[in-house]
């Protein structure tokens, strides 16, 4: 039962009603046994810096931030992460007495979707990342902590590639047909996103014919939950995943600042799951 010392986090973003974020941390606590509830708020453009005072005036305990206020987020906060101060961006904000710390939970929960839920170590690996945006960067910045050999940025716009390169001490500019070279390839663009009519008639990131086995490709897209390129990849033998491991992980993350507690990763997954086949 909800009660006056129920406590309270939630997502800001425009729009935010599609959010898989409440469902994930409400199950989480739920199976955890905290007195705390997660709700989405609608935030239009602009208006961040007025949602984190709300904030600090209401004693709201944990904050998502999403599209398109992360940067607006990054600003507003009293402090940064490392992660968070190098991409300019905040997803998470945690209260540390009365200081809100902006936090970015992207590339640390994907190097724990694949350290964890597929037994990958990205140490040592040759990578190719598709993109430029906001996850592109979290991505390339995480490989190159995580000790990646090599993190190649393929990205329509050179410029765009090369500064998100920058962000890891082993980043280079390349293009996607380097992809038979590398042993991790991430999509970190919205192709293959929503609904797939004709699998055969779309584009993909990476051209199939450099797709195969002993690859592990990483598709951060989660609907529909096998993309084109999940399915192309497993099609010529390589091993493929979708976004749904660096959801769930990066909103374990988020707990774990939150409430001091681990995150139930397994009742967060079936949620979640559960959600998208209800959706369809």
């Amino acid at each position: 039962m909800i009660g006056s010392r129920t406590r309270l986090a939630g997502i800001i973003g425009d729009p935010i009603r599609h959010s898989l974020s409440p469902t994930i941390h409400n199950a989480a606590f739920a199976a955890v046994g905290l007195d705390w509830i997660y709700l989405a708020f609608e935030v239009p453009r602009g208006a961040a810096g007025a949602a984190i005072d709300a904030v600090r005036a209401l004693g709201i305990d944990g904050l998502n931030v999403t599209m398109p206020h992360k940067a607006d987020a990054a600003a507003a906060v009293d402090r940064l992460s490392p992660a968070a101060q190098v991409l300019g961006v905040v997803n998470t904000v945690v209260r540390d007495g009365s200081v809100l710390v902006g936090e970015n939970t992207d590339g640390d929960g994907f190097i724990n979707a694949l350290r964890i839920d597929e037994g990958v170590d990205p140490a040592g690996m040759r990578c190719l990342v598709v993109g430029s945006g906001g996850a592109a960067r979290s991505v390339v910045r995480a490989l190159g902590v995580a000790g990646a050999a090599e993190v190649i940025v393929a990205a329509r716009r050179a410029d765009a590639a090369h500064a998100v390169a920058a962000l890891a001490s082993v980043g280079r500019v390349g293009r996607v047909e380097e992809a038979d070279s590398v042993d991790l390839i991430v999509n970190a663009t919205p192709i293959g996103m929503g609904e797939v009519v004709d699998l055969d008639a779309l584009d993909l990131p990476v051209p199939a014919d450099r797709l195969g086995a002993g690859q592990l490709v990483a598709d951060l897209i989660y609907h529909p939950l096998v993309t084109p390129l999940v399915r192309a990849a497993r099609e010529r033998g390589a091993m493929a995943v979708n976004g749904i491991g660096m959801l769930v992980h990066q909103a374990a993350i988020a707990f774990r600042l939150w409430t001091g507690e681990d995150a139930p990763l397994e009742a967060m997954s079936a949620a979640v799951l559960a959600e998208l086949a209800h959706r369809g």
